[in-house]
């Protein structure tokens, strides 16, 4: 793009043209654009399958529709993440966030190479907020997923060098008044979810999580538990996948999306929804360990009483023996 110093706008920005901001960026500016940066990054640092390994990777993502349409209650979808980044077999991030409101009726999270990822979901927001100022209107649920799904396509480059992006999009149909779920792979394919779906390093397992889980006419604060327990559920078969912490108080980002709009539930509620969930589960495995007649936790034994007398003389060496 010229630049004009003359204090008057550039040329570029008075042609009447299309309302996509990322086709105006792919015309006057394409070393801009998220692709653009990161191909010449990857070159001039030699990025590769080896490279990839260096940039911190989002993880897993989970969405599910709740509510009936023209039933009690309200209609939607929930959308939640994990709180870990990963690089390689380190934790480098324990707090990062991968759900973001695309706009006020929809939601998006990410899951693969957190920089591009996030950069390319700022980019998409400004791409809803573009057109609607140039159209006067919001673009229908099925055009956000379209245009999401050609941004992901732009990045096939550096999908090929092992930096792949891939979000889950979800949001409320104005329409058609319910909650609807969208996929991608790689080269931007573009895949409507029923019910529930799940991206990420832990999808296997919440998805599984979220068949046995969730059921029709689920209620929004239903569906926040059961997308909380799916991440749990994820979490306790992958390491790249973070659970709820209680100790350092970190909570999923979860958000529900109806007719009222984006709605990001308070991390004191989820607080509230991870300890219902460990209660729960620390009473099943108590209930577990009883019917095994092994009360109290697992491998515990009862000690005799002189061997009891005698740990109180000896204490055991790093190697195995006892020391007097």
């Amino acid at each position: 793009m010229t630049m004009d110093f003359s204090g008057r706008l550039p040329h570029a920005f008075t042609t009447p043209g299309s309302s996509s901001f990322v086709e105006f960026l792919a015309s006057h500016a394409p070393d801009l654009l998220p692709s653009a940066r990161g191909a010449a990054a990857g070159a001039s640092a030699g990025h590769g399958a080896g490279g990839a390994q260096l940039a911190p990777h989002a993880t897993t993502i989970v969405a599910l529709t709740f509510g009936t349409p023209g039933g009690p209650g309200d209609v939607g979808v929930v959308m939640a993440g994990d709180r870990r980044a990963t690089m390689g077999s380190m934790i480098a991030n324990r707090e990062i966030e991968k759900v973001f409101p695309a706009d006020e009726f929809s939601a998006v999270g990410i899951a693969g190479t957190a920089g591009i990822a996030v950069e390319l979901v700022r980019l998409f927001q400004l791409e809803l907020e573009h057109y609607e100022k140039i159209e006067g209107a919001l673009l229908s649920l099925d055009g956000k997923a379209n245009r999401l799904s050609t941004m992901i396509r732009q990045n096939l480059g550096l999908a090929m060098q092992g930096l792949a992006v891939v979000p889950l999009f979800a949001g409320y149909d104005l329409d058609s008044g319910v909650g609807r779920i969208f996929s991608y792979d790689v080269t931007g394919g573009r895949y409507e979810e029923r019910d529930h779906h799940s991206v990420g390093s832990g999808s296997v397992f919440a998805r599984g999580s979220l068949k046995k889980r969730w059921h029709p006419g689920l209620d929004a604060q239903g569906a926040v538990h059961v997308a909380v327990e799916a991440l749990y559920d994820a979490a306790d078969d992958d390491s790249a996948t973070g659970g709820p912490d209680s100790v350092r108080q970190i909570w999923p980002v979860v958000a529900t999306v109806t007719a009222d709009g984006y709605h990001r539930v308070p991390d004191d509620d989820l607080a509230t929804v991870a300890a219902q969930i460990v209660a729960a589960r620390t009473e099943q495995a108590d209930d577990n360990r009883a019917a095994r007649g092994r009360p109290g936790r697992p491998g515990d034994r009862a000690v005799p009483a002189d061997q009891t007398r005698a740990m109180g003389r000896t204490r055991p060496t790093e190697h195995g023996g006892d020391a007097q």
